[in-house]
């Protein structure tokens, strides 16, 4: 019985691989390309069906019409072009209804069974809705509706209509169907459209029209918006699921939106589904707002069937919003001594610079010092996007050192309005300058330079004669140039300039020079020089005025010295 039986297995294993492999006669009447139609796909006359299409198969759908009469057919893609095309198939001999036709076969492949010719009536190629209207063929037995997408998975729409007149089931599109900008602004455009005739007629209450935005590309259809916030929204949810914790609380948490979610869903009739417009109504006009500076934005135009659950498309357009004002940036040369002045009266102000050092090296140094009484300033450095250092610059001398950036941005910015600026605008006759700036490239240099650890000047009493002064102060472990101005008192006006640190020896006269020496100390403590000033008047008070010259940065002043020689000696 057990060799019995497995004989039986072996014979059914047999005819199963023998059958499957055998070639099927094809019918005389049917293409060799035709696949077997059963089960068939039927076209009803004044609905609307989705029909899902894989990618590089080909689709048939079927219709026949109750009698010769006007039609048309309309096929609208969702998101991918596709080609279709529309035969009318017309047999000899009606089929006979005999035993060997059974129930499960289905009428169309009834009527492949018979001979009969084919006509190819209509063929269209696009990712546009595309519409067949003409007369039915007198004679044609079944009409055969093939389509296919090449480029990728999608669906289409498709919509028969039996009669001489328009449907009526999709909004009219104007004869310019172009979306037009009347402006464009930093972070708006305006859209005009013509009006769709819809709009007017007698239905006019279930038509509107949605306009959408987006930065990518132009949508062909509200079916590929609705995909493309479908795939966003599907990756949105896998980033969720990615970074959600594994806890009770959270799973719980998501399990309660996801169900309100779907609750709001099914209540929700719209066919559009969570589509958001960014205008929606009947007016031909529309201003987009909150949109970015400087980005290209493509608009898309849709008049929408709401009853129905169609829609028309307009040819979209693409605008660029304008980018913000760039502020004026002024090169600075190399060594340059430049005043920076803020003319305007507002709490807040701003200037830019560049700067590019010399050399291979691409290092140099920045100095900053405040000259206006009171006001505050802020110093930032940047280059390639990227800040590199902020400051506040006051009336002590800022040194910024640049290394390692072909091109350095400089940007200067008032925070407060000086309470007075009497003193510098005197001395520089009615000048209001506030920041003084100089840029410099340093080849050998590591770093910024060392300014002394006092800005104070001491006299020496036993040493002020009739004719002469004794001064000393404070150097650096660095080889530097050290300049003394002399000038006498002038009564109240010095009051004014002996705090004004920003004036530089630019600003004296050469006869108001003394001297002007080198020193270097290596050891900080013991930097201190002293310099003897002759040909003095007896009892008469001088101004002394004390400057490092160096060779990269703004000349730093020492504090104002007064001192009165003697009457008698």
């Amino acid at each position: 019985m057990a060799v019995e039986s497995l004989s039986r297995c072996l014979c059914a294993v047999l005819v199963l691989f023998w059958s499957a492999s055998w070639p099927l006669a094809h019918s005389a009447s049917a293409p060799e390309n035709e696949v077997t139609l059963w089960p068939a796909t039927w076209l009803s006359e004044g609905k609307l069906s989705t029909v899902t299409l894989l990618k590089g198969r080909t689709q048939r759908t079927y219709f026949t019409l109750r009698k010769a009469a006007a039609m048309s057919v309309t096929v609208s893609p969702c998101d991918s072009p596709i080609e279709w095309s529309l035969a009318a198939r017309t047999l000899e001999n009606k089929p006979l209804k005999s035993h060997e036709w059974s129930s499960k076969k289905s009428m169309p492949e009834m009527w492949w069974r018979g001979p009969g010719t084919e006509e190819k009536i209509h063929t269209f190629s696009g990712g546009t809705s595309d519409t067949y209207s003409g007369r039915a063929s007198p004679h044609a037995s079944i009409y055969i509706l093939r389509m296919r997408s090449k480029q990728q998975s999608s669906s289409a729409t498709v919509y028969l209509h039996q009669g001489s007149g328009p449907s009526g089931a999709f909004p009219e599109i104007p004869a310019d169907p172009r979306v037009h900008t009347l402006g464009v602004g930093m972070t708006s455009v305006t859209l005009s459209w013509n009006p769709s005739a819809s709009l007017a007629g007698p239905s006019q209450d279930k038509y509107d029209y949605c306009v959408l935005v987006n930065s990518q590309r132009n949508l062909p259809s509200l079916c590929a918006a609705q995909e493309s916030a479908r795939e966003e929204r599907d990756k949105n949810r896998e980033k969720t699921a990615k970074k959600r914790r594994v806890t009770a609380w959270p799973i719980l948490k998501e399990w309660w939106w996801e169900q309100w979610e779907a609750d709001l869903e099914e209540k929700s009739p719209s066919p559009y589904g969570d589509l958001r417009c960014v205008c929606q109504g009947t007016e031909n006009v529309c201003t987009i707002s909150e949109l970015l500076p400087d980005t290209q934005y493509y608009f898309d135009v849709f008049a929408r069937d709401r009853v129905n659950g169609t829609s028309a498309t307009y040819e979209g357009t693409a605008a660029r919003t304008h980018g913000e004002a760039q502020p004026s940036v002024t090169s600075l040369r190399e060594g340059e001594l430049r005043w920076v002045t803020f003319h305007d009266t507002g709490p807040r102000s701003e200037q830019f610079f560049s700067f590019r050092p010399r050399g291979s090296q691409q290092s140099g140094l920045l100095t900053v010092q405040s000259c206006g009484g009171g006001s505050k300033f802020k110093l930032t450095v940047s280059s390639k996007g990227h800040v590199l250092t902020t400051r506040a610059v006051g009336k002590d001398l800022v040194q910024v050192w640049l290394q390692g950036s072909p091109v350095y941005l400089i940007h200067l910015e008032r925070e407060g309005t000086a309470m007075s600026e009497r003193s510098t605008a005197s001395l520089l006759g009615g000048l209001k300058a506030s920041v003084k700036l100089q840029t410099s490239s340093a080849y050998h240099r590591k770093g910024v330079p060392s300014l002394p650890s006092t800005l104070q000047v001491k006299s020496f009493n036993r040493l002020r004669g009739c004719n002469s002064v004794t001064l000393a102060w404070m150097g650096t472990e660095e080889r530097s140039l050290y300049c003394v101005y002399r000038r006498k008192q002038r009564g109240r006006r010095d009051e004014d300039t002996l705090n004004a640190s920003c004036l530089g020896p630019e600003s004296r006269s050469n006869t108001e020079k003394v001297l002007c020496k080198y020193f270097q100390e290596l050891n900080p403590r013991r930097a201190v020089t002293t310099a003897a000033i002759g040909s003095l008047e007896p009892g008469t008070t001088y101004v002394f005025d004390v400057y490092l010259m160096r060779r990269w940065g703004i000349p730093v002043k020492y504090a104002s010295k007064i001192v009165k020689t003697r009457k008698e000696c």
